[in-house]
């Protein structure tokens, strides 16, 4: 497998980054607030919208030198301060290189090496999505819960799972 590295996102990234985005078989297995069709403003205004943030919470994935698509630890807050949600998406010519699997744990690495109170990274993935879960359970995390009719996306009601990694479990 080539090189993968978790990066900030660059200016430079905007016109690989819509035209990887840009796929709907991407679009059917994340939240409606990544857009479809994915156009390159979209990718310029994401950016511009990371570049500020402090801390980063938001990476470009890299194989090989070329943007693959994206990862974020996005930290809770109140009473959930020790959690955070894990979210990434792979771009279509990526998918089965095991190019998610290192950015998820390089991203996991590097959210419990920032926050040592951080007690738990989760995610929420598509029951049906069962790529997405095996680079989960590859990095160690556990199936904590299955939600029936969590979601609606394409008009349809659809479960989830929701897995979990604890700190102590790295």
């Amino acid at each position: 497998m080539e090189e993968v590295a978790i990066r900030p996102w660059e200016y430079a990234d905007r016109h690989a980054l819509a035209e990887l985005a840009d796929n709907r078989r991407i679009w059917d297995n994340v939240r409606d607030y990544f857009p479809s069709p994915y156009t390159l403003r979209d990718a310029k205004q994401w950016i511009a919208s990371q570049s500020d943030k402090q801390p980063q919470e938001t990476f470009a994935i890299v194989c090989g030198g070329r943007l693959a698509g994206g990862v974020g630890v996005l930290a809770k807050n109140d009473i959930y301060r020790c959690s955070a949600e894990l979210g990434y998406w792979i771009g279509e010519p990526f998918w089965g290189r095991g190019v998610a699997t290192e950015a998820v744990r390089q991203a996991v690495r590097w959210a419990f090496e920032r926050d040592p109170g951080l007690m738990r990274i989760f995610a929420e993935v598509f029951a049906e999505n069962r790529a997405s879960q095996r680079v989960l359970e590859k990095n160690g995390f556990v199936l904590e819960s299955r939600r029936r009719m969590a979601y609606i996306k394409n008009g349809r009601l659809g479960d989830d799972t929701v897995w979990v990694l604890f700190r102590s479990q790295t």
